[in-house]
């Protein structure tokens, strides 16, 4: 089997981009790989641990902070999802999956089967982008990284597209604490539904999300769901066909992000960043490189606003751990430096044929001609042309039930809820969840 020549040497500090370093912080708990979704399902929790060793073994550690997330309990969950749902996923077991499987009320679909494990799970993928968003909030961190996160389907009372617990949800609601607007990003190749309809009748949370639509999961996201009430005009949807190349998915997103920047002016960003949008996916039908992909991550780093970068989607994967571990040399400054040959490492042999870091494209046809990117951009420009810039929240920040948020502390509020509350459990987050220390 083919291993590198020489290890990769720790990146030194003279081979960071000092002009353009940030403070970055990352969240793995080493117990996410030895989760396992059933046999056959295309979900595999191992990618995490596979790029935490690529991470690793490229010396990437130690120019982070690295941080084992406390787990989320009971009351941090169901300041989305409701008591009883949560009181269901919990009570799963391998011996009583018939009733799983038979209720239709928590599951719609089958592809969110009962497994072993999967209550753990889900209080460590949201745990992980809790606390991620809690280093921006406090100002410990400038990036904050939580690859077992960005799980964007689940509903508040539904698992869906193999997401149980949306811990994005969450960790925007961590984040409206402290800033006014938040902008969500998604560039999975699945429509960010959960998330969307989690802030769909608000103006604190723009939702942007960039997809392949028609005969495709989830089914929604078209150009003309804008949101809804008080947050009609901070949906952003971008609908894509197949065969989505680098240069067209680029100049569309840096287009698009760009004016949703300049006239939105979040106080933070989340960036989703599914995998299975890259080419050679198992389940996508685009054909993004790991550059490509890499790119919106790079882009949304140069607006030096605090910036959540979460997983999601991403089936073949070996091509996941190369890209995330790519894109965390992009937020830590240093994707210029390191080297194209994969260093050794515990996992190396999953990575062949070719042991490098890279997803390249393959043949496939573009079906997003200029003329449809140019129309989708132009229907988006009108969709926002009313709205006001950077819209006031009233309030620093959110309402939760009887309580707000006061910097340190919670203080009884007696005021009406807005309309975001009205769409959110009520329950705040329990100072214990947070654990600052390395791993």
């Amino acid at each position: 089997m083919p291993r590198s020549a020489t290890p990769t040497p720790p990146l030194d500090e003279p081979h960071l981009q000092h002009s353009t370093k940030r403070r970055v912080s990352y969240f793995y708990d080493p117990d996410v790989g030895g989760f396992a979704y059933p046999y056959q399902h295309p979900m595999k929790p191992h990618r995490m641990r596979m790029a935490h060793a690529l991470i690793g073994a490229y010396g990437m550690l130690g120019h982070m902070q690295v941080v084992r997330p406390k787990r989320a309990d009971e009351l941090a969950l169901t300041r989305f999802h409701t008591d009883e749902y949560i009181q269901f996923l919990k009570s799963i077991t391998a011996e009583n999956y018939m009733e799983w499987t038979s209720n239709k009320k928590f599951c719609q679909t089958d592809d969110c089967p009962p497994w072993d494990g999967l209550f753990d799970f889900a209080t460590l993928t949201a745990g992980s982008s809790i606390s991620a968003a809690h280093s921006l909030v406090t100002g410990h961190s400038d990036i904050a990284i939580a690859w077992a996160g960005g799980l964007h389907h689940a509903k508040r009372a539904e698992a869906s597209g193999f997401c149980y617990v949306n811990d994005i949800v969450l960790g925007i609601l961590e984040l409206l604490r402290v800033h006014a607007r938040v902008l969500y990003v998604d560039i999975d190749i699945h429509h960010g539904d959960g998330v969307e309809e989690a802030f769909y009748t608000t103006d604190r949370v723009m939702t942007c999300s960039f997809h392949k639509f028609g005969d495709f999961f989830p089914g929604t996201g078209t150009v003309g769901d804008v949101g809804k009430g008080r947050g009609k005009g901070y949906a952003v949807n971008v609908p894509l066909r197949d065969g989505l190349s680098d240069e067209r998915f680029v100049q569309t997103f840096k287009s698009v992000i760009g004016r949703v920047m300049e006239w939105y002016r979040p106080g933070a960003v989340v960036l989703q960043g599914g995998a299975d949008s890259l080419a050679g996916d198992k389940l996508g039908v685009f054909n993004l490189s790991m550059n490509g992909h890499a790119a919106c991550a790079s882009y949304m780093r140069t607006f030096n606003v605090p910036l959540l970068m979460v997983g999601g989607g991403g089936y073949t994967v070996k091509n996941v751990s190369r890209t995330w571990t790519y894109e965390t040399a992009v937020a830590i400054g240093c994707a210029g430096d390191i080297s194209p040959d994969l260093p050794d490492n515990e996992y190396l042999e999953w990575f062949g044929p070719r042991y490098k870091l890279e997803v390249l494209r393959n043949n496939m046809e573009d079906y997003n001609s200029s003329e449809y990117l140019e129309g989708i951009k132009e229907r988006i420009w009108e969709n926002m042309r009313d709205l006001p810039h950077a819209p006031s929240a009233g309030v620093s920040g959110i309402q939760e039930g009887r309580q707000t948020w006061k910097g340190d502390d919670w203080e009884e509020d007696d005021s009406d809820m807005d309309d975001l509350d009205k769409r959110i459990s009520r329950a705040p987050f329990p100072r214990s969840l947070v654990a600052h220390h390395n791993i």
